[in-house]
């Protein structure tokens, strides 16, 4: 713990002399990034200066014991020592929390991508029931949600969405989202009352910032056509809707939802780049096809991360075993109950490999 807390010293004194320089003058991405390394590590830095303070006093009030006779100041040192040693130990249990290794990307925008995998039309009506789910939860958190694209099946369902949630914090809200969500219940077209399983597979990706690459103009295939709604009716007259392909990785994104092309066409250069971030960022590890699988599988039954049992009221988070049922309330955006639970759990994980 000792050799850590002087590495985060050296490394904030040093991100400090940084922003005093010139670039970081001159350079404002720059220095707004220095100021982000800063605002991190500044309170690991106070609360290691104020449990070396609370240790000095303790040592002092302690020699205090072993050198004197005098009643009064015995009893004043002894406590000192024990009201400095419980606030010791809240600052060493505050130094732990404020270890845990950040995600730097917990304050970007992200990018949700919803597809129904098995269970066909129940599939694509769930996928409906969970971007209005995430919706709902996105309003809840203070948070704005815009459509990229939704295509709609003939009643009611979708065959794929893809949307944004803007504001701070959201990926750190939603970021485990990502995974196969099955769902069981009687689908309405089920007349002899037997309960279906269905899955979806759901894509959460952060906003790319402070991205490292250029996309090449002469890597794009860009197309435009009309935006068109449940069952091919055109739902714009103008050919404002865009798609885009990037040749070389055969990644292709469309949005229909903005009002012109132009703005169409900004909103899926946004989602291009941030989806080649993810691929980049995943092939530092590992191919990003074996990364990609491992977040949302194949979207089969039994790669799944949570269950929607309707005919119990039940939702489980398979992940950490956290059962709940209050299914109604959580489809309706309830989600902050088990939101916490996954962070908590993820702290506690990193909490042991510190």
């Amino acid at each position: 713990m000792l050799e850590k807390i002087k590495e985060i010293r050296e490394r904030f004194e040093e991100n400090e002399r940084e922003m005093q320089s010139e670039k970081a003058m001159l350079d404002l991405a720059y220095y707004t990034k220095l100021s982000r390394v800063a605002k991190q590590l500044r309170p690991i830095i106070a609360c290691a200066d104020e449990i070396t303070r609370l240790e000095n006093d303790i040592e002092s009030s302690t020699e205090i014991l072993t050198s004197e006779t005098d009643a009064e100041l015995l009893e004043m040192a002894r406590a000192e020592i024990d009201e400095n040693e419980k606030k010791l130990a809240e600052e060493n249990e505050k130094l732990k929390m404020l270890l845990i290794p950040k995600d730097e990307r917990d304050d970007n925008n992200v990018i949700v991508e919803i597809r129904p995998a098995a269970g066909g039309d129940e599939s694509g009506l769930f996928g409906a029931e969970l971007l209005r789910m995430y919706s709902l939860y996105a309003q809840k958190c203070g948070l704005k949600v815009e459509i990229n694209e939704v295509n709609e099946t003939e009643i009611g369902g979708i065959k794929d969405a893809s949307f944004m949630i803007i504001g701070e914090g959201a990926f750190a809200i939603f970021k485990y989202e990502s995974g196969v969500h099955r769902v069981q219940r009687v689908p309405d077209t089920e007349t002899q009352g037997r309960v279906h399983t269905s899955t979806c597979t759901v894509a959460v990706l952060p906003e790319a910032v402070d991205v490292n690459f250029v996309i090449d103009e002469k890597d794009l295939r860009i197309d435009v056509y009309r935006a068109s709604g449940a069952g091919g009716q055109h739902i714009n007259r103008t050919e404002s809707a865009v798609r885009i392909t990037h040749i070389p990785t055969n990644t292709v994104v469309t949005c229909q939802d903005g009002r012109s092309q132009i703005q169409n066409k900004a909103r899926a250069m946004l989602v291009l780049q941030t989806k080649l971030a993810d691929m980049f960022q995943s092939k530092a590890d590992k191919e990003y096809s074996d990364a990609r699988h491992a977040q949302i599988g194949s979207g089969d039954r039994s790669e799944r991360i949570r269950t929607y049992n309707f005919p119990q009221g039940r939702l489980t988070d398979h992940r950490i075993n956290y059962t709940s049922y209050n299914l109604p309330a959580i489809m309706n955006g309830d989600l902050t109950d088990l939101t916490e639970a996954l962070k908590i759990a993820d702290m506690n994980m990193k909490l042991q490999n510190l």
